[in-house]
């Protein structure tokens, strides 16, 4: 009877019982295993066994011994030409993708959310380069380029823009640039996807009241859609830079770094220095340099997510 009365003020405060919870929690955690065991297993102690390989001199080999040698390989990483001419390329890379590839995704977005004709067949095909996977991309590309059978160089010639072809992906002057456009190309498709759904999800009763006040189209723009979208230019730039600085199989198979090093990504420098040269903390120490830099990456677009939250 004392029991019954102690228990009742708490079913009346509404509290539930704690009896269950721990079973509860316990089969949680069974089912939550299949799912976290491949994640542990695949990605986080690759990652971690990365990170240490970093701070060795291990190589390529049987029976190699691997020694810890500290911040050894970052000594010789500040030393190396090679590395700090991978880094100006791929910063030129990445910042080059991201934007031009923004600008063009947001003119594409635009035209797409629009009363166009065949405006779903449009939504269509524009994402035929982000389903494709890179490797055929690059192959792709290596043909409509090619120095003397690609039809680019057909095109520009039978037009009169050039009296000779022009070797895109071998020519020292012309093999990045000719890259950076693979890669807007490739990266168009999701930035323009995440845009749209952005302007898809703007009150249509603010350009109405700005069209009553005589606002023009440019005024709109600016004060109203890029306003609005703010939060997903932001996440979506944030994650293109990312995505486009760990670029490998686009460019590897496109030029694998040439000519003379003119392509030479971060990524391609750290694959050369592994599986090339046989130096796996020299790769891994790379590979630490660019998982600091990816940090400071996410850092930045969670600081502006949790900002646009507030």
């Amino acid at each position: 009877m004392t029991t019954q009365v102690a228990a009742a003020p708490e079913r009346a405060a509404g509290k539930p019982p704690n009896r269950g919870r721990p079973k509860q929690n316990r089969e949680a955690i069974i089912l939550f295993l299949p799912a976290l065991l491949p994640v542990l297993l695949l990605s986080v102690y690759p990652l971690v066994r990365g990170i240490a390989l970093g701070f060795t001199d291990a190589r390529a080999g049987l029976n190699v011994d691997t020694n810890f040698i500290g911040f050894g390989n970052f000594g010789k990483l500040l030393q190396n030409d090679l590395f700090w001419d991978s880094f100006r390329i791929g910063i030129i890379w990445t910042l080059s993708v991201t934007i031009l590839q923004f600008v063009a995704a947001l003119g594409l977005a635009l035209l797409l959310n629009t009363d166009i004709k065949f405006r779903g067949v449009a939504r269509t095909l524009a994402l035929i380069p982000w389903a494709m996977p890179p490797v055929v991309v690059a192959i792709m590309w290596r043909l409509l380029l090619h120095p003397t059978n690609g039809p680019v160089n057909e095109i520009l010639q039978n037009l009169n823009l050039t009296s000779q072809p022009i070797n895109f992906l071998g020519d020292f002057s012309t093999a990045l640039p000719a890259v950076i456009v693979v890669g807007i190309w490739v990266g168009m498709p999701m930035t323009t996807v995440t845009l749209l759904a952005g302007l898809q999800g703007i009150d249509r009763s603010l350009y109405e009241a700005a069209a009553v006040d005589g606002a023009s189209a440019w005024s709109q723009f600016w004060n109203i859609t890029l306003p609005q979208l703010r939060t997903v230019i932001v996440a979506i730039t944030s994650l293109d830079m990312i995505w486009n600085f760990n670029s490998f199989g686009l460019v590897y198979v496109l030029t694998a770094g040439g000519p003379g090093g003119k392509t030479m990504l971060p990524m391609l420098f750290a694959y050369n220095e592994a599986f090339r040269y046989g130096n796996f903390g020299m790769a891994a120490a790379m590979g630490d340099v660019m998982v600091v830099i990816i940090i400071v990456f996410l850092a930045f677009y969670l600081r502006n997510r949790l900002r646009s939250q507030a």
